[in-house]
């Protein structure tokens, strides 16, 4: 399972989901706007206050820029297809 915590407001979000979208992979999406009991959850499991954080299966991927890195170095489709 593929897990993006975001928020509305953030371009970082929109481009790491742009990028999922394009992999054409399923994900749950957790909007944590007004939602406080969704970013302590977010931050608990990721050590992070920020958005987005991605999560493949048990990786904590991290946020946008680290997704694209992993793109950049040829492992995410490895990630991606250890998902199905």
């Amino acid at each position: 399972m593929i897990t993006v915590y975001s928020s509305d407001w953030c371009p970082f979000c929109t481009r790491a989901k742009m990028l999922l979208d394009q992999k054409d992979v399923t994900y749950q999406e957790i909007k944590v706007d007004n939602q406080p009991s969704k970013r302590a959850e977010m931050t608990k499991l990721s050590g992070r206050t920020s958005v987005p954080q991605i999560f493949i299966g048990n990786t904590h991927v991290g946020g946008c820029d680290d997704l694209y890195a992993l793109e950049r170095q040829g492992q995410l489709d490895t990630l991606l297809s250890q998902q199905d």
